[in-house]
């Protein structure tokens, strides 16, 4: 049982993500004994079990680990505020409980004629609109004093009205004559220009500053041109206040409660589905598990079939369903939202990173267990994406290598169930062509490498790949289907002016194929490529060092490399071979050996 928890622990381990989030310990019945946030889950998590503590309580807790869960967020901040809900929320054995247990501050645009903007942690449902939490009340008031800094907003309590203002019952305060204020309570400043500020500020709170930062920008460069440059520099700060403003939550969001959020991702004959639920503010559950596919089942089906048993499982009485896509389900008073913008696409999204996160952890944990599994893929991944005839198991790619047309070589680099094959590895000297001429180069290579498996009757590649463009491609294939006969895919990769692979070509005449750079294809493909060019361009090398190292004393028959050491070493180099002795030489080498290098040298 001992082994079979640790192996459990280790295989969760070593896929967990280097990202901030939470986790969560559980004991063998199943039940919440940890919650913990981190910077970095991979590094925290692993802490725990890859050291001897000094506290007794971590040791006891780390003995009564036998389930890890984590859910993955987007910084420090937003675990900080994931690890308080779900305490509240848990209650679990070794955390310990927050003894100021209140809420975190917000920021509250008041819903009042002429609004106060202010710091708050009582959410009233009055009409008002807040902003954040916070994870904590220095945050808050840092984005108040920017904004502050910013517009000129009331701070005065008073219960303003259009009849209040237009009858004087207020008078303007210190913050007028300060310029902090533009006196609304008198009616000096208007409200249109009051609200233009209000939804500017709406938009800093929310996070989209892309507006607010040009008018800034354009404001910096009038004072700038005016040679006001003091003033230039103050509206900087307040421009590089807002572009490093992240205090945002995308965890949670205090308008939104009571709502359910579902993801799905698919790979293979699984299915992933997460399921979070929102209350009072937070995150409050968070749950990801797998479907194994039985039949053809649509994504719309196996959504379903996830919101129904979530629902049921958690007992979850949300009226509002947040959804990538409308399932295949209809439930009784309650609505499904395709959020396209707004906080309730973020919480979609944050739903989706995790779905995506666990699907990727699944992963490597059955590559683990299986590595053959992870070729499997990738290979089948390349047959569909080039609609190939069978799984490409043999693979062989080439690449010249030349300066200037001197010491011209090629390589051939073979890959055998997306694994490199060494052993079936080739080098080639050219020897039909004179100059620096690739495409005459590449269809010798080419020629002399598959007339040879042709003869030998030696297993042909089912693919073959070309490190170069629509050129290298056809000469490949004039020797492959019109010289030789053969029927073997030819794929290019070519590359972009900074000599990266840029496109994978296909066909002929060859086509761009779509393929992602963050793809297993893409990235096995340039693995193939920085392996035949490393292999052809150590070939060369090697050649070209060799060449450089010769003597008078290679060109004389009869005098081998042995005889050649034992001179050097004696003589140390061919100028004094050839002032020695006859006698010398002959004491040395021998009569015979000391007449043919005498002669030699003459």
């Amino acid at each position: 049982m001992k082994a079979e928890r640790e192996a459990h622990i280790k295989s969760i381990l070593s896929v967990i993500p280097d990202k901030p989030g939470c986790y969560q310990y559980f004991d063998e019945k199943g039940t919440i004994i940890y919650v913990g946030k981190a910077k970095n889950l991979k590094r925290r998590v692993s802490s725990y079990f890859n050291k001897e503590h000094d506290s007794n309580k971590t040791r006891v807790l780390v003995k009564q680990i036998c389930d890890i869960k984590y859910i993955v967020v987007d910084t420090e901040e937003d675990a900080l505020l994931l690890e308080n809900s779900l305490i509240k929320q848990y209650r679990p054995r070794y955390n310990v409980l927050l003894k100021d247990d209140k809420t975190y501050p917000s920021i509250i645009v008041k819903n009042e004629y002429f609004p106060r903007i202010f710091q708050t942690r009582n959410i009233v449902r009055d009409g008002s609109q807040y902003y954040g939490p916070y994870p904590s009340i220095y945050t808050a008031k840092v984005m108040l004093q920017m904004i502050k800094e910013l517009y000129p907003l009331r701070t005065c309590k008073y219960p303003l009205t259009p009849e209040s203002i237009a009858a004087g019952r207020y008078k303007v305060c210190l913050e007028y004559h300060i310029k902090r204020c533009k006196g609304p309570c008198e009616g000096l400043q208007p409200l249109d220009e009051y609200m233009q500020n209000i939804g500017e500020i709406k938009e800093i709170l929310r996070g989209n500053i892309s507006q607010v930062s040009r008018m800034l920008v354009k404001q910096m460069q009038g004072f700038a041109e005016s040679l006001q440059f003091e003033k230039a520099q103050e509206i900087k700060e307040k421009y590089d206040a807002i572009e490093n403003y992240r205090a945002k939550s995308t965890v949670v969001t205090p308008m939104l409660t009571n709502i359910d959020v579902f993801s799905i991702a698919e790979q293979d004959n699984s299915a992933y589905i997460n399921y979070m639920h929102i209350g009072n503010g937070a995150i409050v559950q968070a749950y990801t598990f797998e479907y194994k596919k039985r039949l053809d089942e649509s994504r719309e089906e196996l959504l379903s079939l996830g919101i129904i048993e979530m629902r049921k499982r958690f007992k979850s009485t949300a009226r509002e369903i947040i959804v990538p896509f409308n399932p295949d389900v209809t439930l009784e008073q309650v609505t499904f939202t395709v959020p396209q913008r707004g906080d309730k696409r973020k919480l979609l999204e944050l739903s989706e990173m995790n779905v995506r996160q666990f699907k990727v952890d699944r992963m490597k944990q059955a590559e683990k267990l299986n590595p053959e599994q992870r070729s499997t893929r990738l290979l089948k991944e390349i047959q569909d994406t080039l609609h190939l005839p069978k799984l490409p198991v043999h693979i062989e790619c080439f690449d010249n290598s030349n300066i200037q047309g001197s010491d011209a070589v090629a390589a051939c680099v073979v890959f055998i169930k997306g694994k490199p094959s060494k052993k079936d590895y080739r080098k080639y000297n050219i020897k039909t062509v004179v100059g620096p001429d690739d495409y005459a180069s590449m269809k010798e290579v080419v020629r002399r490498r598959y007339s040879r498996l042709i003869s030998e009757s030696a297993p042909l590649p089912d693919l073959i790949i070309a490190d170069g463009g629509k050129g290298q491609m056809e000469v490949i294939r004039s020797v492959i289907v019109d010289e030789l006969k053969l029927d073997i895919p030819i794929v290019g990769l070519a590359k972009d002016n900074r000599h990266r692979t840029s496109e994978l070509l296909y066909g002929f005449p060859p086509q761009t194929v779509g393929m992602s750079m963050q793809s297993y294809m893409f990235k096995f493909f340039t693995q193939m490529q920085d392996e035949v060019h490393r292999f052809a361009i150590s070939f060369h090398k090697e050649k070209r060092s060799k060449n450089q190292t010769k003597s008078e004393l290679d060109s004389i028959k009869g005098i081998g490399e042995k005889t050649k050491t034992v001179l050097l070493r004696q003589f140390k180099s061919v100028k004094r071979i050839r002032e020695a002795s006859p006698e010398e030489l002959s004491a040395l080498i021998g009569q015979a050996k000391a007449t043919l290098l005498i002669n030699g040298l003459k």
